[in-house]
């Protein structure tokens, strides 16, 4: 029980400063965390990841709101594709080898922190206000279905992906970016977990309500502190965690 409650606890560290600093999906460091040190079923821990992800996002998205950093218009297109295969995603996972989604997730996670290492998202809010209403429409459509089927499918990846379309594609600001993903996220991870329950069965309690708890009581102290913080040092804190984790889940393995 002891070694349950010092996984989640770190799990959830990780996790909930990746939601609130930077829209990162907690299931990109739990679902790992899980698999890796206590031999949780991949299926399993991605609808634990998952179900954390709900109340994690949802204080996030809501401290966002509150600093004048959440596009929730824009964000509704996104969010209807997301959800359609966030579903579909989900049952193809099912289908998957326990060992190959476990790896995948590893290595997503030291890729993604590679990426915002190297290069950090530092776009401003007049690359949005730039394109037509059109625009926004198609892209947010083809960004939906993109992150709603990595979040399903793999279940970590789904917060980071849809944090590098808002910034790249769509063209949002970073703090803009992080508050619309979370927003987004609430619903999809809600989906996603409620879809890998029912397919999959509910998972061990004790670790389902540990990471929930640890997710949300870090993303909330991450949030407060990410509206007030330089983008720059925002990106590169939470690259070089999220690769020490992969790397160090790498080397468990």
């Amino acid at each position: 029980m002891l070694v349950k409650i010092i996984v989640c606890l770190f799990a959830g560290l990780g996790a909930g400063f990746g939601t609130g600093f930077a829209g990162m999906s907690a299931a990109a460091v739990i679902s790992p965390m899980l698999i890796t040190f206590l031999g949780v079923p991949a299926y399993q821990a991605i609808g634990i990841a998952l179900a954390s992800d709900v109340l994690a996002s949802a204080v996030s998205a809501y401290t966002y709101g509150k600093h004048k950093n959440l596009d929730i218009r824009n964000g509704i297109v996104m969010m209807a594709a997301v959800l359609i295969f966030t579903l579909i995603g989900s049952y193809i996972s099912s289908l998957v080898p326990n060992h190959a989604m476990g790896n995948a997730s590893v290595f997503l996670t030291m890729l993604l922190g590679i990426k915002f290492i190297v290069r950090p998202v530092l776009t401003t809010k007049d690359a949005q206000a730039s394109k037509t209403m059109r625009q926004k429409l198609i892209q947010s459509i083809l960004s939906g279905i993109v992150v709603g089927f990595i979040c399903g499918f793999i279940g970590a990846g789904g917060g980071m992906m849809m944090l590098l379309l808002l910034t790249s594609v769509l063209g949002y600001e970073l703090k803009t970016a992080v508050g619309t993903s979370v927003f987004i996220m609430t619903f999809t991870a809600l989906t996603g977990s409620l879809s890998h329950f029912a397919i999959g069965g509910m998972p061990d309690l004790f670790l389902l309500v540990l990471c929930i708890l640890f997710t949300f009581l870090f993303a909330r102290i991450a949030a407060v502190f990410a509206n007030k913080a330089d983008p720059k040092l925002l990106n590169r804190l939470t690259g070089v965690i999220l690769f020490l984790l992969g790397a160090v889940m790498l080397l468990v393995k």
